[in-house]
C-alpha cells in the first residue's frame, strides 16, 4: 500500500449538467504531481447511485458522455499512481426510489440516514434483500473491465434492520422479531454474507486486488470483522465529527492486529462534501505526521467538482503535507509499536452502552491522559497477548468474568501490574474484586459528586497537594482497606443536591469527614474508586490526569521505557523497525483551537526547542540521528538508558536509535 493516497469523492446529483466536461488528462496528472500523490481512489459508483463509466450492471450518470473512470485510470497509471476504485455499497439513492422495499428500516418503519423522502439526504440499504445481487454484479463488472488497484466499498457494517426481508427471516426461523436479541444473529449473518459475496466478486476475477469495507470506525474487539478486509483504512476526520482523539485511539488498536492500514483525514475545513472548504496546511502536516507516528500510511479526502477538473488550491495544500511524508517513508515501513501499557478499552471488552458511538468516554479519557502524559501504550482486546506489557489498564467499566480472572492472574504472576478504576476489576457476579488491590468492595457510593483527598508521601514527585479535597463528578464506589496501602481517601459532601437540600450554585462542599479509601495499592496493582477516565473526558480536570500519572509512575517505576519533556499537547510514540535494527522515536506538537461553535482546527505550529528524552533500550545503541535530516544527535548511554536532546521540534520530528 502506498503512503500518499487521496480519496477522491464524487457524489454527483443527476440534476447537475456537464458531468466531467472539464476533465483533462494533463490537468489531472499535473495536480497529482503537485500534490505528491502516489495513489488515488476514484469512483465507479456514487451515493446517488450513478456509474461514471458505461455499464450494464448499473446506469451511467445521465449527464456524463464518456468513460470518466477509464480516463482517470489511464492518466494515473501513466505517471505511476495507483487507482483503487470506489463503489457506494450501502447507499444508492436512485434505487431508493425504485426499490424502497430494499431499504434499512427502524422498528417504526422509518428509513435510516434520511428519515423520509421529503428530507434531503440518502437512504441506507439492507443487504438481506435482492439489492446485494445488484451490488455484486456492479463489482464484478468494474473488476472485469478495468485495471483496478483495489476496491473500496462504503457505508457498510452490521446494521440494525426491521425491513420485511429481515422480519421474514426471523419468522422463518421461528423467532420473535420483537426481541432484539433474536435479530442480532440475523444482522451479523447479513453482514458476513455481504462481505463473503463481495470479496468473492473481486477475488474470483483478480485474486490479488485488495478490498476494504468502510463503516467509519474499526470496531475494537471484533477482529472477525477487521479480517474481512485485505487492509484497513481508518476514517478519522478530526473536524468531521471524529475529533483529534479518535485516530490515536483507533490506531493504537489497529497496529496490533498485524494488518496494513492507513489513516484517512480530509482536506476540508469541516467534513465530506464541503466544496470550497480548506484546512490550514499545518493541520494536514500534523495529521499526516500523526499517521506516520502510529505506523499508518496516509490518505487525504477530497471531492471532485462535477465538471471533473481537479482544484489546484487543494493539491497545493495536499502537497504541503505529502512533500514531507515522501521524505519520511523509509523510517515508517514495517514498524511495530513499543509500549509499556496495554489499555483494555470499554469497547474492546464489550461494555459499551446503548447509543454510544465510536469512542466511549472512558476510552476517550484514558487515551487523552496517556497521550498528555507521554506514556507508551497500545489498545488491546481479549485476543491480544497481554504478556508483552508491563501494565494493564482497565478503565471504569471492565467487570471481570471467570475466564478473564484467570488471564489477569496469569498476567500478574509473570510480573504485570494492574490499574483499575470505577467498577473495573469487580467480578460480574458481585462477589468483589477479581485481583488483589488490598481492598474490599462494599457498594456504589451514594454521593455524587464527592471529593478525592490524596495522602502521598513527601517527595512523591506529584503535583497533587496532599490533604486537598478535589471534586470528582462521576459515580464512585465505596471500599474499605483489606491489607492495601491507602494512597488517598474520599470525603463526602454534607448532602446530595436536591430541591430541599442544596448549597451554593453548583454542588455541596465537603463535610471534611473521611469516607474511606479512594485510591489503594495491593499486591496486584492500584485501584481508584471513581469513573475517573469518563470524568476526564467530560470535565478535563488536570488533577485527574495527575492522579493517574502518579499511579502509573508508582506501578512502572524504573521499567518505564520513555521519558520526555514534551508538553502535554504533544504526542510521542516509539516505533520499532526490526528489519532495520532500529527504533524510531516520533515527537509531534501542535495545539488545536476551537473556532466557530465546535470546530477544532490547527493553524499555528509553534516550534519547541531543546526537548529532552531518555529511552530505556533493550540492547546497545550505537548511533542516534534526526530523520529525515540525517543529522547526528549527541547522546549519552548509561545502564541501558539512552539520553538525548532534540534541538528543535517543528510539527514532527523523528529520532532514530540505531542499534549497535
Amino acid at each position: 500500500m502506498r503512503f500518499r493516497q487521496v480519496h477522491l469523492d464524487f457524489h454527483t446529483s443527476e440534476a447537475i449538467p456537464g458531468i466531467g466536461a472539464d476533465f483533462s488528462k494533463q490537468q489531472f496528472q499535473d495536480m497529482l504531481k503537485l500534490g505528491h500523490v502516489d495513489s488515488i481512489t476514484i469512483f465507479s459508483k456514487c451515493h446517488h447511485g450513478w456509474a461514471y463509466h458505461p455499464s450494464k450492471a448499473n446506469r451511467m450518470h445521465p449527464h456524463l458522455t464518456f468513460d470518466l473512470l477509464a480516463a482517470q485510470i489511464e492518466a494515473a497509471h501513466e505517471i505511476g499512481v495507483k487507482t483503487p476504485v470506489y463503489l457506494s455499497a450501502g447507499l444508492d439513492e436512485k434505487f431508493a426510489w425504485e426499490h424502497p422495499e430494499w431499504l434499512l428500516r427502524r422498528r417504526n418503519e422509518q428509513t435510516s440516514w434520511s428519515p423520509d423522502f421529503l428530507t434531503a439526504g440518502y437512504h441506507g440499504f439492507c443487504m438481506n434483500t435482492p439489492y446485494l445481487d445488484v451490488l455484486v454484479s456492479q463489482i464484478e463488472e468494474v473488476v472485469t473491465n478495468y485495471d483496478v488497484d483495489g476496491i473500496f466499498l462504503d457505508i457498510v457494517g452490521v446494521k440494525e434492520c426491521y425491513c420485511t426481508s429481515c422480519l421474514r427471516t426471523a419468522l422463518e426461523r421461528g423467532v420473535d422479531p420483537r426481541q432484539k436479541e433474536n435479530m442480532l444473529p440475523i444482522w451479523e449473518e447479513t453482514y458476513a454474507r455481504y462481505t463473503d459475496r463481495t470479496n468473492e466478486a473481486v477475488h474470483n476475477i483478480k485474486p490479488d486486488v485488495p478490498v476494504f469495507h468502510n463503516g467509519g470506525h474499526i470496531p475494537q474487539g471484533r477482529r472477525d470483522l477487521a479480517r474481512r478486509n485485505s487492509h484497513l483504512e481508518l476514517e478519522s476526520l478530526p473536524t468531521g465529527g471524529w475529533g483529534y482523539d479518535h485516530f490515536p485511539l483507533s490506531a493504537r488498536y489497529v497496529q496490533g492486529l498485524g494488518m496494513t492500514y492507513l489513516g484517512m483525514t480530509g482536506k476540508f475545513h469541516l467534513s465530506w462534501g464541503e466544496f470550497g472548504g480548506f484546512k490550514h496546511p499545518n493541520a494536514l502536516r500534523y495529521e499526516t505526521s500523526l499517521s506516520l507516528a502510529n505506523g499508518a500510511r496516509c490518505s487525504i479526502g477530497d471531492q471532485l467538482h462535477p465538471r471533473g477538473a481537479m482544484d489546484e488550491a487543494t493539491y497545493r495544500l495536499i502537497g504541503e503535507a505529502y512533500r514531507e511524508v515522501e521524505t519520511k517513508e523509509g523510517w515508517c515501513t514495517n514498524a511495530a509499536n513499543v509500549a509499556d501499557i496495554a489499555v483494555l478499552t470499554v469497547e474492546a471488552a464489550g461494555f459499551i452502552k446503548e447509543g454510544e458511538h465510536r469512542c466511549p468516554k472512558p476510552d476517550q479519557g484514558a487515551v487523552r491522559m496517556l497521550l498528555e502524559g507521554n506514556w507508551l501504550f497500545d489498545i488491546v482486546d481479549m485476543e491480544s497477548d497481554w504478556s508483552r506489557y508491563k501494565l494493564l489498564l482497565l478503565p471504569d467499566r471492565i467487570r471481570i468474568e471467570p475466564a478473564m480472572e484467570e488471564r489477569l492472574a496469569a498476567f500478574v504472576r509473570q510480573g504485570g501490574k494492574l490499574l483499575a478504576t470505577g467498577v473495573s476489576g469487580l467480578r460480574t457476579d458481585g462477589t468483589g474484586f477479581a485481583a488483589d488491590f488490598g481492598a474490599r468492595w462494599i457498594e456504589p457510593n451514594a454521593y455524587r459528586p464527592a471529593y478525592w483527598v490524596p495522602e502521598l508521601e513527601s517527595g512523591a514527585g506529584s503535583e497533587l497537594s496532599p490533604g486537598t479535597a478535589y471534586v470528582v463528578y462521576t459515580e464512585g464506589q465505596t471500599i474499605e482497606a483489606d491489607g492495601g496501602e491507602v494512597l488517598g481517601h474520599r470525603e463526602h459532601p454534607y448532602f446530595n443536591r436536591d430541591a430541599f437540600t442544596f448549597c451554593s450554585h453548583r454542588h455541596t462542599p465537603s463535610s471534611k469527614q473521611n469516607g474511606g479509601p479512594a485510591m489503594i495499592q495491593g499486591t496486584d496493582g492500584i485501584y481508584i474508586a471513581w469513573d475517573i477516565f469518563e470524568d476526564y473526558a467530560d470535565k478535563g480536570s488536570l488533577f485527574l490526569r495527575e492522579t493517574v500519572s502518579y499511579a502509573l509512575g508508582r506501578l512502572l517505576g524504573e521499567q518505564r521505557t520513555l521519558r520526555t519533556t514534551l508538553p502535554a499537547q504533544g504526542v510521542t510514540t516509539l516505533q520499532a523497525q526490526p528489519d532495520e535494527n532500529r527504533w524510531v522515536h516520533h515527537l509531534l506538537y501542535a495545539s488545536p483551537v476551537r473556532r466557530g461553535q465546535s470546530t477544532e482546527i490547527i493553524e499555528d505550529i509553534v516550534p519547541l526547542f531543546d526537548v529532552q528524552a531518555s529511552v530505556k533500550a533493550d540492547r546497545p545503541v550505537g548511533r542516534v540521528y534526526l530523520a529525515p535530516q540525517m543529522a547526528e544527535l549527541p547522546f549519552e548511554s548509561k545502564d541501558g538508558t539512552v539520553t538525548y536532546t532534540v534541538p528543535k521540534l517543528e510539527c514532527h520530528q523523528m529520532v532514530v536509535l540505531q542499534f549497535a
